[in-house]
């Protein structure tokens, strides 16, 4: 079987306040775009995970694989059977990029056992296990357009009008998502997002109040920390695009609405170890 998991960008990264259990009151629009992993699933007698990029680990480390067993834990219970999967994930999706690359794995795991293993289970049920493997797994299984709040897990559907393409860029550094949040403080936010005008100009269309209203309070905090980051903001900015917004807790960097040939001339200017491609929205 074959899965296709796609990434996502966000259109609005806001926190709202700190929660009492370590964890950030969020309040986001997500986006799917069409750069996708591609997943195969065999029937196995056990657990085996390979993976074409290096760095992604191969073990229970892996969401995908941690997806694997709590499906196996649900065949277990119905069946008294302990079934097993060769996962094969051809990565596109660059690793810790803040583009779900991870979570989506773990989603296209999810939606294609319960397929390969006939369980039957809805979507709302396959996104409450998901929940469990980490907050963008939810959405990863939902994807298209969806406004995630609490700590990302409760969704509401965007009926989105607008299809642009977008010129993805990631920066070849590692960024801790947990460094860039204990970082953030929350009571100095200088500027929220305006997640209704994001929504309102999704459901009609209007990419120019899309760019006006999107935002990532995350931004400020990397933009100080990795000067990377700071870099190709000005290189984009040097191009004439000047509405470009950080992906999660980035690296990654996309604006909207950018020409093939606009694009193929910023990747020859880029280094040669960043990723770079010209992808749309889902």
């Amino acid at each position: 079987m074959i899965i296709t998991a796609p990434a996502k960008i966000n259109l609005v990264l806001d926190v709202i306040g700190d929660r009492p259990d370590g964890y950030h009151e969020v309040d986001m629009v997500m986006q799917s775009i069409r750069l996708s992993d591609r997943i195969e699933l065999k029937t196995n007698e056990t657990i085996q995970l390979t993976c074409t990029n290096p760095q992604v680990p191969l073990d229970r480390k892996n969401l995908a694989w941690r997806a694997a067993e709590l499906l196996q834990n649900v065949v277990r219970e119905r069946r008294g059977e302990v079934p097993g999967v060769t996962i094969h994930i051809e990565k596109k999706i660059p690793v810790a990029a803040g583009l779900a690359g991870g979570s989506t794995d773990a989603a296209g795991v999810l939606i294609g056992l319960n397929q390969l293993w006939d369980l039957g289970l809805s979507t709302e049920e396959l996104m409450r296990l998901g929940l469990t493997l980490g907050a963008d797994v939810p959405f990863c299984i939902m994807q298209h357009t969806a406004r995630a709040e609490g700590i990302g897990e409760k969704l509401t559907s965007i009926s989105s009008k607008l299809h642009c393409s977008v010129l993805l860029i990631t920066p070849d550094i590692q960024v801790s998502t947990a460094l860039v949040y204990q970082s953030l403080d929350t009571e100095g936010i200088r500027r929220h997002p305006d997640v209704n005008g994001v929504i309102a100009a999704l459901e009609t269309g209007d990419l120019e109040r899309l760019c006006v209203s999107w935002g990532n309070v995350l931004e400020e905090v990397v933009l100080e920390k990795f000067p990377e980051v700071a870099r190709l903001k000005r290189i984009l900015r040097d191009f004439g695009l000047h509405t470009v917004l950080m992906s999660g807790s980035g690296p990654s960097v996309f604006a909207l609405n950018v020409d093939e040939k606009l694009a193929d001339t910023i990747r020859e200017s880029l280094p040669s170890t960043w990723f770079c491609t010209l992808t749309e929205f889902l």
